[in-house]
């Protein structure tokens, strides 16, 4: 564990007073915990640039009756088997399913994996939720 530093900063009135609000909304108990989540953002958003390796989530929402989609999905998926670390399959009602794709790779392949997913014809929804392998923070 890390030990915990104490430093000042200086800031308008106007923006602390933005910030305190923003802290209080997003149910934050101290500025200093929001402070550190937005720092840890800027890190992660850092590593995304960086090339290293990274960890995300590629969220889908489909139709599972649209003709062949499933079987798409699957075949794209296992073009980029060296990325992925597990996957979720949820059936949200008779519809519509859910998955969720757990990745763990460089940026690049793991943008290429989600645009790829994405643009599959009978994908209702997708998003990638970028993360980090947790080693830099």
């Amino acid at each position: 564990m890390h030990s915990i530093k104490r430093f000042s900063v200086s800031v308008d009135g106007a923006l602390l007073e933005r910030f305190d609000g923003y802290v209080r909304e997003s149910g934050y108990p101290t500025r200093s915990k929001a402070i550190a989540d937005l720092m840890r953002a800027a890190l992660v958003e850092k590593e995304w640039k960086s090339g290293r390796e990274v960890a995300a989530a590629i969220v889908l929402v489909y139709d599972h009756h649209a003709r062949g989609l499933s079987a798409r999905l699957t075949r794209i998926q296992h073009d980029y088997y060296d990325l992925i670390v597990s996957s979720q399959h949820v059936h949200l009602d008779p519809d519509n399913c859910l998955e969720i794709v757990v990745v763990r790779g460089g940026p690049e392949k793991v943008q290429g994996l989600a645009r790829k997913l994405r643009a599959v014809k009978g994908v209702k929804y997708a998003s990638l939720a970028a993360a980090s392998t947790g080693r830099g923070l």
